[in-house]
């Protein structure tokens, strides 16, 4: 599969190694430092380019930006017509410490409307970055880590639920995009569990129905 990078910080630069590394043909893109770009592509065998480089011809795209740098990265991606998008953004101020947006809309739904001829799907933002190198190394182990996944386009979500196999969760259904709107709180309850609460940062969790 080709994915594109939107965001090489610590998300984008983490899965994008480990979506290498499993075989996918990876293109990292936008960062203030086009020497890291070139050592991400050059440390994983990927390629590394402008915004517009990665969405050509991309099976998916993870965007992986903070919240102040959606309009630039969106204006350099252009329409993103057809193209099928993981969003992993949460909407946060610049202090990373308040939601910017909700509860009556999401971030999800924001960037939608933004882009409304793109396919979009969203996970990944509610497991800390940290988490994936350890789930990578366990994903033979079972049962494997949740990891919610919401959109309203169930062929975006299949191709979704594939690179989420592929880092070695489990993706767990949650719905259409407005559960963006109780997720994207979610995912500050599990930041303030992975950061704020001993035992570190490499969180995981996993939903269970009890059964008679």
């Amino acid at each position: 599969m080709k994915i594109g990078i939107l965001g090489s910080g610590l998300m984008g630069a983490k899965l994008g190694r480990l979506w290498a590394t499993c075989g996918h043909d990876v293109t990292f893109s936008y960062s203030r430092s086009p020497a890291k770009l070139e050592r991400l592509a050059r440390d994983c065998g990927g390629a590394h380019g402008s915004v517009a480089e990665a969405v050509t011809d991309a099976d998916a795209l993870l965007l992986a930006v903070h919240w102040s740098r959606i309009d630039d990265v969106l204006e350099q991606a252009g329409d993103l017509a057809g193209a099928v998008v993981l969003n992993c953004c949460v909407p946060l101020d610049e202090s990373n410490t308040d939601i910017v947006v909700g509860m009556t809309t999401s971030g999800a739904e924001e960037l939608a409307r933004m882009r409304p001829k793109a396919r979009w799907v969203a996970s990944f933002n509610t497991s800390p970055s940290e988490s994936f190198a350890g789930v990578f190394a366990r994903k033979a182990e079972e049962p494997r880590p949740h990891l919610l996944i919401y959109g309203n386009d169930a062929g975006a979500k299949k191709i979704a639920g594939e690179l989420i196999l592929d880092i070695g969760f489990e993706p767990l259904e949650a719905g259409g995009l407005h559960t963006a709107r109780f997720v994207e709180p979610f995912a500050m309850v599990t930041a303030e569990l992975a950061y704020g609460q001993p035992g570190g940062p490499a969180l995981t969790y996993r939903f269970d129905k009890l059964r008679a």
